[in-house]
This record gives structure tokens, sequence and C-alpha cells, in this order.
């Protein structure tokens, strides 16, 4: 048997020009300044033993999940895992990615209780929100119940966090943001396969769909509504 790869983190950066631009059109580096921890969830994507355990990135993120998670819900806030749906089989994903990888992705999720298809070192707590997702994005209308349950609690804010960075999680982040949410992507709570591919997402989401901060940044900002 080989050795476990270690855990990592992403080696995660925004240019300087970025911040820059931001800066510059709207007077501050970041758009949302203050969250309020009742309207705000965690957003968890696919971070099921397919997509975790072969991936240091994967494994490197779970305690800042672990962290955000506890400190939102001692805030008051809500935290929504995201798992993927078995879908039907479909001719364009067979023709797209041939027969036997379209099956491997399709069952990726795995089969039984959403709550012992998360990866191990999670625990669901009773007012977390568990759902399934039939397409990459988690508020794709019509693919998963998440949008309709977030706005029921009256969510505006989510902090988005997964796997992978550059497909799930930015297909997520992108739809919220289109359906007018305030989106913040987790910068050191989301992976990928390469550091490239990450920090692309990054890039890709800080320009024009949401904040990118860091699990210490998030979490102070929690913290200091909590204790205001």
């Amino acid at each position: 048997m080989s050795p476990v790869a270690e855990e990592k983190l992403h080696a995660w950066r925004i240019e300087a020009r970025e911040y820059a631009r931001q800066e510059a059109r709207r007077g501050r580096r970041f758009a949302f300044t203050r969250l309020i921890p009742a309207r705000t969830a965690l957003v968890v994507i696919d971070m099921v033993p397919f997509f975790v355990a072969d991936n240091p990135y994967c494994r490197g993120i779970v305690p800042n999940i672990s962290r955000l998670a506890q400190t939102l819900r001692t805030a008051g806030g809500t935290v929504a895992w995201v798992l993927p749906a078995v879908t039907e089989q479909k001719a364009v994903a067979e023709e797209f990615f041939g027969p036997e990888v379209a099956e491997v992705f399709r069952t990726s999720g795995g089969t039984g209780p959403l709550t012992e298809r998360l990866w191990r070192d999670f625990t669901v707590h009773d007012d977390d929100v568990l759902v399934e997702k039939s397409a990459p994005s988690a508020f794709f209308p019509g693919r998963c119940p998440l949008p309709e349950l977030l706005e029921h609690r009256g969510i505006d804010t989510v902090l988005i966090t997964g796997t992978v960075t550059n497909v799930c999680c930015e297909s997520s982040a992108r739809d919220a943001s289109t359906l007018g949410l305030r989106v913040i992507m987790i910068a050191d709570a989301n992976a990928a396969r390469r550091d490239e591919d990450h920090n692309a997402t990054l890039y890709t989401i800080y320009r024009t769909f949401g904040d990118v901060r860091p699990t210490s940044e998030v979490t102070a900002m929690l913290e200091e509504h909590e204790t205001a």
C-alpha cells in the first residue's frame, strides 16, 4: 500500500493589481465588510470520500471548514452540507467523459444516508441543512433545494467552501451571485488539484462575483458581530 500524501493547503493569492482595481472602483478592498451570522450560511460542497480521500488539498481544508462551521453555528448562522446526487445515466455525459468515467462521476456521491456519505471527520448537527445536488452548482435552479431552504431561513450571504474549487465550488459561487446573494469564497477552505486551478478561480470570483478571504478573517468577522 502506498503511503498517504500529507495534508496541505494551496498557496493561494490575489494579485496586488486586482486588489488595486477593486479599491479604485468601490473605495475599499472587500465588498462585504460585515457579516450578520443569522443571515449567513456556510455552504460545504462535495466533501465526500470520492473527492477527499486521495487529494491532500481536500484533506487539508477539513480543519478550516470545521472551524468555520463551529464559529458560525455558535454565532447563530446556518451550516449547509451539499453532496452529489446519484443522477440518471445521460448520453451526453458518456459522450463527453467516456462510459466508464461518466459512471464514476455519476455515482461519486455514494449511496445510503446522507450523513454517512459525508467525509468522516465532519459532524452534522440537528439544525444544519443537508442536501443533494444533481448539477455542478448547488444554486442552479431545479437541481438542488438549497436556494429555497436558505431563502426560507432569511439567508443573504453564503460562504463557499469545499471541492473542487474550479468546478462545483466556482459554479455554485457564480450562480449564488446571479441569484442576488452576497458571496464570499473562502480561500483556504476550498480545494482543487493544483494551485494554478485554485488561484484561477479565486481571481475570477474576486473580480466579478464576490469576495475572497481566508478562514481567519471570516471567523473574526463572525466573532466580532457576536461580541458587538
